[in-house]
């Protein structure tokens, strides 16, 4: 990604502003959905080691690491809307959507939980939930600016 580059996560901020560091790992996360926004540019970006050290120790399984590398090959995230950001202590859940290309688009939408331990954030497991729906006149999860009628939802 180039320095001009907004972050693929949607944040509105410039990537070396905002999931750059964390992928670097220059800093950590300082909450929940910080983490959730930079795993999400990881699996953009293809950054399988970082999905790997943010993923809670206790759910890393053999073949983890392939299993990951298989997602980001065969998949085209395209944008991610954060619905829900809960935080209490060490726990915390994000509710979002991330969006993938399909026909039509695809979406995963999830809550998510995440765990705090020695002052860093961790993804812990997730519960699928229903596909949102989209207003042809909502902003387009993309980024573009667009209405989501004039974007990714022409034609649908």
């Amino acid at each position: 990604m180039s320095e001009s580059s907004l972050c693929p996560c949607n944040s509105e901020l410039l990537y070396t502003e905002c999931c750059q560091p964390l992928h670097q790992q220059k800093r950590h996360a300082d909450n929940a959905e910080n983490l959730m926004r930079s795993r999400f540019s990881a699996f953009k970006l293809g950054l399988v080691d970082y999905l790997l050290d943010t993923l809670h120790p206790s759910k890393r399984h053999h073949g983890e690491r392939e299993a990951l590398q298989e997602s980001v090959s065969s998949t085209q995230w395209l944008g991610l809307k954060i619905i829900d950001h809960k935080q209490a202590n060490n726990l915390a859940e994000v509710e979002f959507v991330a969006f993938y290309q399909d026909d039509p688009v695809g979406q995963l939408h999830e809550r998510s939980r995440f765990t705090r331990e020695a002052g860093r954030w961790f993804y812990h497991d997730g519960l699928f939930l229903p596909p949102v729906k989209l207003g042809r006149n909502d902003p387009c999860f993309c980024g573009s600016g667009k209405k989501y009628k004039n974007c990714h939802g022409r034609d649908r």
